[in-house]
């Protein structure tokens, strides 16, 4: 008889291989009794139905907005509020739920998609509510918000190496971002500059250097790398 694992001769009385500790089996000895590792019947795996979940997360999307929609109808025989919640239904819907009916959504086209959609929903408000306050204000807010996450994400998608560098860039474009959201502001509503923006602007370049800084510096980006794993 000999060992499984590394072929030594063994004697019958031997229960474990002396040279590798491998437990001996012999096909021509009787196998003892005793209960099953593991049941007669093992029932199968069942797999997640991901479009099954889409669809029902798409009709939980449609009934309120069917139901406000009918709402406002009967009451007011006009769209007056109902437009609100259906705007913030397909703005969730589109950027929650539309990515995902894709086997590999690309946050390259769905961000633009989800930023188009609230600029939308904006302009909407501010037709409704007969306000000014959508080309000085909210269309350059998020339009230059969605350039920047577009930017971001192609970066982050495409290029597979300096993605310190990419954050860092990113964090120092934010606090430039808060400057100009403070502009704009301050220009729509004619207030004074009072520079809040100046701190979340030191704070977001500060970061995003250090980043940079980390990413240059080779001996500390290995150091950390052990240490945290980035």
């Amino acid at each position: 008889m000999y060992c499984v694992n590394c072929g030594v001769e063994l004697s019958d009385s031997e229960k474990v291989c002396p040279l590798c500790k491998t437990i001996v089996f012999h096909p021509d000895l009787p196998s003892p009794s005793g209960d099953r590792p593991y049941p007669e019947y093992v029932e199968p795996v069942r797999h997640f139905n991901r479009y099954g979940a889409l669809f029902v997360l798409t009709v939980i999307f449609l009934i309120p907005l069917i139901l406000t929609l009918l709402i406002d109808l009967k009451i007011n025989s006009a769209v007056v509020w109902s437009g609100y919640v259906i705007g913030g239904l397909v703005l969730g819907y589109v950027s929650l739920v539309l990515p995902f009916w894709f086997k590999r959504p690309n946050p390259v086209i769905f961000i633009p998609c989800s930023g188009a959609t609230a600029i939308l929903f904006l302009l909407y408000i501010c037709l409704s509510t007969g306000g000014r306050w959508f080309l000085p204000l909210a269309f350059p807010i998020a339009g230059i918000a969605t350039l920047l996450l577009t930017a971001v994400a192609a970066l982050l998608r495409y290029i597979k190496r300096g993605k310190l560098y990419i954050f860092g860039g990113a964090l120092i474009a934010l606090g430039g971002y808060s400057m100009l959201v403070e502009m704009f502001i301050c220009i729509t509503f004619h207030l004074r500059f009072v520079f809040w923006s100046v701190y979340p602007l030191v704070a977001c370049v500060l970061a995003g250097l250090l980043l940079i800084t980390i990413a240059v510096c080779k001996p500390l980006r290995s150091t950390l790398d052990k240490r945290f794993f980035i």
